[in-house]
């Protein structure tokens, strides 16, 4: 393990809250260049060079990438913070080898994600986009006819199926049934279902549900996991909401099954590619709502990771074992 004694230098790139910076800089120096006033991510060999000539013992990121060479060139470094549950922009061997602790921030963002599978859900049900082009674009004139054409269906009553039970899912769970909702839940390593739902097979979910919301993380088993035949499994009034990384489902049998209307539409939180490509078929579809990558873009989010990273930022500075280490390896080296 590292020996985090002596004088500490942060350079924090991640939004972070200021009650949090200023609990930090009562500790030590802090350097705080968050991405989103940059508007610029780090060089990561540009970055690697820069904690090392200017000291930097902690490095904490929410969207730079801090890949072998950042490790090769600052070895300095003992601990790397990242504000997300995800790691996958982080070399974690590469830190393991080296002895640098690496921790994340899992379940920083379930409440603005669940809320925001619900506000997609409820756009969906009610038509709301629609309803909004309609009077924006003049064209309510026959003051019965948004009755007729843009009608919708309650979510009170219907059937959720969530795929991936994790934190967002749980949390989902629990707001869905609130509004009236049966919840079904599909996780591979799921149990102890929370707030009346329960567990079923994938392909159970599907067939069953009216609503299906996809929250699982993106592994081998889980890429391209919702495919045709599962698609195919899905009743024609039923939707597709997803928020979880876009592999997971496949993109040309969901674009043809929503242009045939063998499901009723979808609404995607992410995609391909970010921003979405400009020749995207999505683009021309009807029964679609697309949000560019907003499901955990919230203030409350951002307080939520400052607390959780400056925890543990404080606890491996005072020599104690950080509370969500995301590589234990590192300790023994």
């Amino acid at each position: 393990m590292r020996a985090p004694g002596g004088d500490h230098r942060a350079l924090i790139l991640a939004p972070f809250s200021e009650t949090q910076l200023v609990r930090l800089r009562q500790r030590f120096y802090v350097s705080y260049e968050s991405w989103m006033e940059t508007r610029q991510l780090k060089d990561p060999e540009e970055l690697g060079a820069r904690l090392d000539e200017e000291g930097y013992d902690i490095l904490v990121v929410e969207v730079d990438f801090v890949f072998d060479e950042v490790f090769d060139a600052a070895p300095g470094l003992g601990l790397v913070g990242v504000c997300r549950a995800s790691t996958s922009h982080v070399d974690v061997e590469a830190a393991t080898r080296r002895g640098v602790m690496v921790v994340n921030t899992p379940g920083r963002n379930a409440q603005a994600v669940a809320e925001h599978a619900l506000g997609l859900m409820l756009s969906l049900a009610r038509r709301i986009p629609e309803a909004h082009a309609y009077v924006k674009g003049r064209r309510w004139q026959n003051p019965l006819e948004p009755y007729l054409t843009l009608r919708g269906v309650e979510l009170a009553g219907r059937t959720l199926g969530i795929v991936g039970f994790g934190a967002i899912g749980r949390r989902l769970a629990s707001i869905a049934t609130a509004a009236g909702m049966s919840c079904i839940a599909y996780g591979p390593h799921a149990s102890a279902p929370a707030q009346g739902a329960r567990l079923a097979a994938l392909d159970d979910l599907l067939s069953e549900s009216d609503f299906v919301s996809i929250h699982a993380p993106l592994t081998p088993e889980t890429r391209g996991m919702i495919d045709a035949r599962r698609l195919s499994l899905m009743k024609p009034t039923a939707y597709l909401i997803s928020l979880a990384d876009a592999a997971i489902v496949d993109e040309r049998a969901m674009v043809q099954a929503l242009s045939e209307r063998r499901i009723a539409g979808a609404a995607l939180d992410v995609f391909e590619t970010q921003p979405i490509a400009p020749d995207s078929p999505l683009l021309q579809l009807e029964n679609v709502i697309l949000t560019p990558h907003l499901g955990g873009a919230t203030e409350e989010t951002v307080e939520r990771h400052s607390a959780m990273m400056a925890d543990d930022v404080l606890r491996w500075v005072d020599g104690e074992r950080p509370d969500r280490l995301v590589n234990p390896e590192a300790i023994a080296l």
